[in-house]
């Protein structure tokens, strides 16, 4: 089985790729990738066992058409994990976002058409579904984006539900909770806050810090990406959903209590604009489908993730992310 992965250099993609060529998932054992990557400043070539037979690395764009078009042909899958993901930076500079999420999903999906390729899994986020105070997000509820990333990611969820129904492509969509684990890049909230604290300097807390989000380990999303890359349904979406929500403030006392600091270390700052309050999704369809349960709990994993950052200096001692953080 040959699959190409885009955005296969960056955090959640690189975990895919290693724990799919270190035979991780069940499946055929002669599993060969073709990564696809652009290399922006969130994306890492040291994320990936680079010179190992069964991978080939491509540095380009979903967006570049001609490539794409020549590169698609021969592979049986595509998972498409390329994004711009961060909703502080599309506050500010929207545009990279619209063209990679939206124009380069459509690209991608055409060049799929065109060659042929039996299954397609696109990768996409909970922020689509806007906030929730109270419940439950089930895959049937409305989109209803707040930030122009999660615009962005919904409408790419819209193409490539256009390409399942008006051609028939055997393509599904994953919807996650909020990632964490390790070689995730500093802008994030987890690695940007536990960085700065083994720094012993100060972290940003948005607003009153009362954001409620549903977290999910990275090992836990790729083997659900894995799930229904090869047992989900043509056309169906699949929420992702980490199954533990905890208020920011309850993960930054989890991280200060790791990181040997105090409260004096949290520096409240402006709110976000459009700042979602909860996310919260309904995993039950995975569950009882495919029979996906997430496996690493918080508790355990945190740990895990901040030991990581301790342990690993030379992947994350550069200059400092900007002030905030997605959160």
């Amino acid at each position: 089985m040959r699959i190409l992965v885009t955005g296969g250099a960056g955090f959640i993609g690189s975990h895919y790729v290693r724990t799919l060529l270190a035979g991780g998932y069940p499946g055929p054992a002669d599993a060969r990738v073709t990564v696809l990557d652009k290399l922006t400043y969130s994306g890492d070539p040291r994320n990936l066992p680079m010179g190992a037979p069964e991978l080939e690395f491509v540095h380009g764009d979903i967006c570049d058409t001609a490539l794409v078009r020549e590169l698609m042909p021969g592979h049986d899958a595509v998972v498409n994990f390329a994004a711009e993901s961060h909703v502080d930076r599309s506050i500010d500079a929207a545009t990279e976002f619209f063209r990679t999420n939206v124009l380069g999903t459509q690209i991608l999906l055409d060049a799929a058409l065109h060659s042929r390729v039996e299954r397609v899994v696109h990768v996409s986020t909970d922020e689509v579904y806007g906030t929730i105070s109270t419940g439950s997000w089930t895959e049937e509820c409305s989109l209803a984006p707040n930030s122009p990333y999660a615009a962005s990611k919904a409408g790419s969820d819209l193409v490539a539900r256009s390409y399942a129904r008006t051609h028939g492509l055997d393509v599904s969509v994953s919807r996650c909770s909020n990632n964490y684990g390790p070689y995730q890049h500093t802008e994030k909230l987890i690695p940007l806050f536990t960085t700065r604290l083994l720094r012993g300097e100060r972290v940003p807390l948005y607003g009153d810090g009362r954001n409620v989000r549903e977290w999910l380990h990275v090992d836990d999303h790729c083997r659900a990406v894995h799930l229904i890359l090869t047992r989900g349904r043509a056309g169906e979406i699949y929420n992702v959903g980490g199954g533990e929500e905890l208020p920011n403030t309850a993960v930054v006392e989890r991280l200060l209590e790791l990181c040997g600091a105090d409260a004096s270390a949290v520096q409240r700052v402006a709110d976000r604009p459009g700042h979602d309050l909860r996310y919260s999704l309904d995993g039950t369809k995975l569950r009882e489908e495919l029979g996906f349960e997430p496996r690493i709990p918080f508790a355990e994993g945190l740990p895990a993730t901040v030991a990581w950052y301790r342990e690993n200096p030379d992947r994350w001692q550069r200059p400092a992310a900007s002030a905030g953080a997605a959160q």
